[in-house]
């Protein structure tokens, strides 16, 4: 059976961005800066790219990754749904990068109705609809959430997130974890609910057993 946590660990270990906490972890060796002399005798010392540092490129990276869960905190809370003003609303309505157009595109593209796309989502009912009505924007951890719920694809959960003037940020553990499952295709419950456990990921709008 394929162990799908063990392939979010070698993503995870490649993608996670996080410098601050990646490098503070006991154990983890930083990379050598390289000297360059010059024809002129001068020498210059340089850091090596910023991709170097991730945990793919440790000897012990199954260590440090185990230590690194245990210090992980899910801070992006994001429960506030604020209304648009009118002239928000008009933009909005009008543009075609906008996230009314660009979600009504989304749920044409999938064969999904508002009231399909919103049923494995945490919210009231009149808050989703709100959403679709376009009278409130949603936040990230809700197009997230959606992408999830209504198995989008990650290339379509980009543009979703660019009609908020959001993206996906890999110095987030909860977007490594949902850009993995997006782009695996990982879409069963029990399976998503695990890697987001594993990464201790708590502030999405999934309801359980959805």
């Amino acid at each position: 059976m394929f162990d799908f946590i063990s392939d979010l660990n070698d993503y995870f270990c490649a993608f996670y961005t996080a410098y601050d906490k990646i490098c503070t972890l006991p154990g983890y060796k930083m990379p050598k800066m390289h000297d360059v002399r010059e024809e002129n005798g001068r020498r210059y010392t340089y850091t090596l790219p910023e991709e170097t540092m991730n945990l793919c490129n440790q000897a012990n990276k199954a260590e440090l990754l185990t230590k690194l869960k245990e210090r992980l905190v899910d801070n992006t809370f994001s429960f506030s749904f604020l209304p648009m003003n009118i002239f928000s609303q008009i933009g909005n309505l009008f543009s075609k990068e906008g996230f009314f157009k660009v979600l009504k595109g989304m749920l044409a593209k999938y064969k999904l109705s508002e009231e399909e796309a919103g049923k494995g989502l945490d919210v009231a009912t009149e808050i989703w609809t709100a959403i679709c009505k376009n009278q409130y924007l949603p936040t990230k951890n809700l197009i997230l959430s959606l992408a999830l719920t209504a198995q989008f694809s990650y290339e379509d959960t980009e543009k979703l997130l660019a009609a908020i003037g959001e993206e996906f940020d890999y110095s987030y553990a909860k977007d490594v974890v949902v850009g993995y499952l997006l782009q695996k295709k990982v879409f069963n419950a029990d399976m998503m609910e695990a890697a987001l456990t594993e990464f201790k990921v708590e502030n999405l709008f999934i309801k359980k057993n959805a």
